[in-house]
């Protein structure tokens, strides 16, 4: 059976619209905070534990045990991206936390090809940076690395924001590299 292409791009505006509300429920409720306080305001229990700097080790994982959340983060990873892995995780409570959903492994961080995923990436995006905070950045004449590094995130992640805030209608530059959404695998 064929799928009709605008009723799937119709669910998918509808689930980015969703997403981006439950980013503007969680800051409203917790304000904009770093995902290791928000996580322990969420009453998520956090722990880092080494797993490896290679491309195959696991970055992070989040599993509900007892009605008990936790999010494990591999501490071989620099601060930067264990702050980006601890809010996608974060992201997977906020949106996939469930009866039939409760654990989530990470070996590929931004993957497009899981749809779960995809949506934690969204999340993150849309959390750790808002419209207007990329707006005050790029309107200073920075350069779009310079402008990802004054946004204390990967110049991959801006590109995803930009693409978001694209399909919410902002009329936003090409930026000069367009990342894989796997880009967080090779990184250490």
């Amino acid at each position: 059976m064929a799928r009709n292409n605008n009723s799937f791009r119709g669910a998918n505006k509808l689930k980015r619209d969703y997403i981006y509300e439950r980013v503007l429920w969680v800051q409203k409720k917790y304000g904009k905070i770093e995902p290791k306080k928000l996580a322990k305001d969420m009453g998520i229990i956090v722990s880092y534990e080494p797993m490896g700097n290679t491309d195959k080790s696991c970055k992070g994982f989040f599993v509900v045990f007892c009605r008990k959340k936790h999010i494990t983060i591999n501490s071989d990873l620099k601060y930067e991206v264990q702050r980006i892995i601890l809010m996608h995780e974060i992201a997977h409570a906020v949106l996939h936390f469930g009866p039939l959903c409760s654990a989530f492994h990470d070996f590929a961080i931004f993957d497009n090809t899981d749809i779960k995923e995809y949506e934690a990436n969204m999340f993150t995006a849309d959390y750790l940076v808002s419209d207007n905070e990329v707006f005050d950045t790029i309107k200073e004449d920075v350069s779009f690395f310079d402008a990802a590094s004054i946004l204390n995130i990967p110049p991959e992640l801006l590109d995803f924001k930009f693409r978001l805030m694209k399909r919410r209608g902002f009329k936003i530059v090409e930026p000069p590299i367009t990342s894989t959404g796997d880009f967080l695998k090779n990184i250490k």
